[in-house]
């Protein structure tokens, strides 16, 4: 190992044969040493959760990047528990940088509470560890694919601009992960713009069709409607309607804003 190259954990929530998964690695592997901890299945949804029935096996596998042969890990857990499992016992000592994603569709607004891609980069910030987390916009139908329909190249190329600029800057303490959006036909060309997180929810869910609460019945979701009523500096707002890569600091620290003398106050009138 390249003691001089930063040594970047890359994880995801899509598991560990996502095309998106390897179009990280194989940019990251550019500026870094990439050691790849990823779930053995399917993960999306499972926000930072870390369930007691997760088996937490750790298995070697060998997969191909640019002709290269790569020993990766999947792990039998959330991306947060493949998180741990790589900073505490894969890699030798900690790791400079956390990536996670590239993630089939966006995690904007509300819902990044949801997202095992966020989930897994708030796990490595609440280590201390820098941290980002990267989606691409698709369709829904998309979310749960490997599909190889979807061109990851324009989010492998942001992916290592903004990892190369959280190893090269200085971030306030008041940031603890970075989480970036890449538009669906985004080109390297494509500009980007900070905002805060919208206060939507993005998707809307979206009740089982079935005759009886006996049938298998998952909730499903959708597009929430009114996004040309957005504010302008927000995620979702640059996102779908600017189509500008969305890129937006976020803290673990989720305290409401307020004066909690005040509050209290209020509390006990």
């Amino acid at each position: 190992m390249n003691k001089n190259k930063p040594h970047i954990l890359l994880t995801n929530d899509d598991g560990i044969r996502s095309p998106g998964l390897w179009a990280a690695a194989s940019e990251l592997s550019k500026i870094g040493y990439v050691t790849v901890a990823a779930p053995r299945e399917q993960s999306t949804g499972m926000g930072r959760s870390l369930p007691s029935t997760s088996d937490g096996t750790i298995r070697k596998e060998q997969v191909q990047v640019n002709g290269q042969d790569w020993t990766v890990y999947a792990v039998g857990g959330t991306p947060a528990q493949a998180v741990l499992h790589g900073v505490l016992e894969i890699i030798p000592h900690s790791p400079d940088l956390v990536v996670s994603g590239i993630n089939y569709g966006e995690n904007v607004g509300m819902g990044i509470t949801i997202s095992g891609t966020v989930g897994a980069a708030m796990e490595a910030a609440s280590m201390g560890i820098l941290a980002l987390a990267v989606s691409l916009q698709t369709e829904t139908q998309y979310h749960l694919s490997h599909s190889e329909d979807i061109d990851f190249l324009t989010a492998g190329y942001f992916t290592a601009y903004f990892a190369k600029l959280l190893l090269e800057k200085k971030f306030p303490p008041e940031v603890d992960l970075l989480k970036v959006e890449v538009p669906s036909h985004a080109t390297p060309h494509t500009g980007w713009q900070v905002g805060r997180l919208s206060r939507s929810r993005y998707y809307d869910p979206v009740p089982a069709v079935r005759t009886s609460w006996d049938e298998p019945g998952p909730i499903s979701y959708k597009h929430s409607e009114g996004i040309e009523r957005e504010p302008q500096d927000t995620d979702a707002y640059i996102l779908r309607e600017k189509k500008m890569v969305a890129v937006t600091p976020l803290n673990l620290d989720m305290t409401a804003p307020v004066d909690l003398s005040d509050f209290e106050k209020n509390l006990r009138k």
